[in-house]
């Protein structure tokens, strides 16, 4: 069960990085990235989150108890399949949530989808250090168009 869940949630959120990377950013496959794609992810995520932390899917391994409160509690999460699948549905969920707001400030900034598809690629791959590069990237134009604009 849980290598089918694994699986289909990185089609899920393949579908949506295809989207902000190939598609025009137009108001409908954005909509369908928040909602088919995002909204899906947090779904999945806080079912397989609450079926964990109640008990009803194995939620630790070796009789750790399955918890956040500490390193060993959060290490027992992750010590199982179950725990990895939320695990990297939380990691999806919120790359795509990062990828779909960089497409939508860049768009706004005037930035060119040669500018933001390396970006984007980048957030994919490792989230925070896509994040950070756009952050950088777009501070000077930022400045020019007013921060709040996004």
């Amino acid at each position: 069960m849980w290598q089918t869940l694994f699986g289909a949630v990185n089609i899920v959120a393949l579908i949506g990085w295809v989207f902000l990377i190939l598609l025009p950013h137009k108001p409908l496959p954005l909509t369908a990235v928040l909602y088919l794609g995002v909204g899906l992810l947090c779904l999945v995520y806080t079912a397989g989150l609450i079926a964990l932390m109640s008990g009803i899917a194995d939620a630790g391994v070796g009789g750790l108890k399955a918890d956040f409160s500490s390193i060993e509690g959060v290490r027992a999460i992750f010590a199982s399949d179950g725990g990895v699948t939320v695990g990297w549905t939380h990691y999806l969920a919120f790359d795509l949530f990062t990828g779909l707001w960089i497409a939508r400030d860049a768009d706004a900034k005037g930035f060119s989808r040669i500018v933001q598809a390396p970006v984007l690629l980048a957030t994919l791959v490792a989230g925070p250090a896509g994040l950070l590069v756009w952050l950088i990237i777009r501070e000077r134009r930022a400045r020019t168009h007013g921060r709040m604009k996004t």
